[in-house]
């Protein structure tokens, strides 16, 4: 199984992902890992991706999935995937191996963790971008992001009986 949490930066995907990980004993990755070098200049100096900066992006994040089903591995994977699009695009072939976990969180919140965040390319200038192109999945678990993260854990790992 992949557990894939979503949500937009600040949510706690990473947070959330390697506790999880840890408690499931499970590898963890984080989707901004499969940027290109090009993307992740943009975001860091403030600049939204368009969807052909994501394409290439997706088209990996889809094969490690597929790799990872193939193999029958369990992974926790943090990856934005904020459009149904998107979602489609990582996920097509495989549904039934991966279950999503939309971390939600109001925009105060978001915009409190990016300004203190530290050493990560994505920051609070591009927040309302991402605001603007969330569209919320009707199919995940959804699990308010302002709990703290050991709850957040256990409500996942009870939800998905992992």
């Amino acid at each position: 199984m992949v557990i894939l949490l979503m949500g937009i930066a600040g949510a706690g995907k990473t947070t959330i992902g390697r506790q999880l990980a840890a408690a499931l004993g499970w590898p963890f990755c984080d989707g901004d890992a499969y940027h290109s070098p090009a993307n992740i200049d943009k975001l860091s100096r403030g600049i939204p991706l368009t969807d052909e900066d994501r394409g290439p992006w997706l088209a990996r994040i889809h094969a490690a999935i597929r790799e990872w089903v193939t193999r029958r591995e369990s992974v926790v994977l943090a990856c934005s995937v904020l459009k149904a699009s998107y979602r489609r695009a990582v996920l097509d072939g495989h549904r039934d191996q991966v279950r999503i976990v939309y971390l939600k969180a109001d925009r105060r919140l978001l915009q409190q963790r990016l300004a203190q965040r530290t050493g990560h390319f994505m920051g609070e200038a591009l927040l309302a971008s991402q605001c603007e192109i969330l569209e919320e999945p009707a199919d995940a678990l959804v699990v308010d992001a302002g709990e703290p993260a050991t709850a957040i854990v256990g409500q996942i790992r009870a939800a998905l009986d992992v």
